[in-house]
């Protein structure tokens, strides 16, 4: 039994427990509170599951897409949450989650370190299909919480349509299908007052 090995893994299943402690700026659905990374993680990994079949790429590695989204987020244990549309903090947010990445990989072991902060990296940069679909997923979650809690977090921040457009051009091209159906859901947040025009 390798006990360097467990030990190193389960440092770095202890470490993640930290992202059920770091708030995103998107509510629950019900609006009662702000949903947490943990929360987010678990929330877009069932979405790509359930939305697959409406993924551009018919061949898409969807176990892959799972942990990409599982990861993605993790590095927000020490650089935070960066809010979608806070041009000031996305200034240094590379600087911040690189740093992080090697700091919070680095507890496991070195084939484990490599193979997960290559697949972040992945995802960072998201030329392949399976980023381009995990990002579509992690995009279009805080549009549904926003929608469903009336605009909670985008009046809160007083976010205008075009930027939340800009955003998800990448729903449309990972997922088509759904593109029709974030045009209406934003047309219709615009109309109800959730999201400036």
């Amino acid at each position: 039994m390798d006990t360097d090995r467990i030990g190193k893994q389960i440092a770095f299943v202890r470490e993640i427990d930290g992202l059920k402690h770091v708030l995103r700026q998107s509510y629950l659905m019900n609006g009662s509170r702000r949903e947490n990374d943990a929360e987010h993680t678990w929330h877009i990994a069932v979405m790509a599951l359930l939305l697959q079949e409406h993924a551009a790429e018919s061949a898409l590695d969807i176990g892959k897409v799972v942990h990409m989204l599982l990861i993605h987020d993790v590095v927000e244990i020490d650089a935070g949450d960066t809010f979608a549309y806070d041009v000031q903090g996305h200034a240094d947010k590379w600087e911040r989650e690189t740093a992080a990445a090697k700091r919070i990989f680095g507890l496991l072991p070195a084939d484990q370190q490599a193979a997960w902060t290559d697949l972040w990296l992945e995802f960072e940069a998201g030329r392949t299909p399976e980023a381009r679909y995990a990002a579509a997923m992690d995009r279009l979650h805080p549009v549904l919480h926003n929608f469903y809690t009336e605009g909670k977090a985008w009046r809160a921040h007083g976010v205008r349509v075009d930027a939340v457009r800009k955003r998800l051009a990448v729903v449309a091209e990972a997922a088509p299908a759904l593109g029709p159906f974030v045009a209406g859901l934003l047309e219709e947040a615009v109309e109800k007052g959730y999201l400036l025009p």
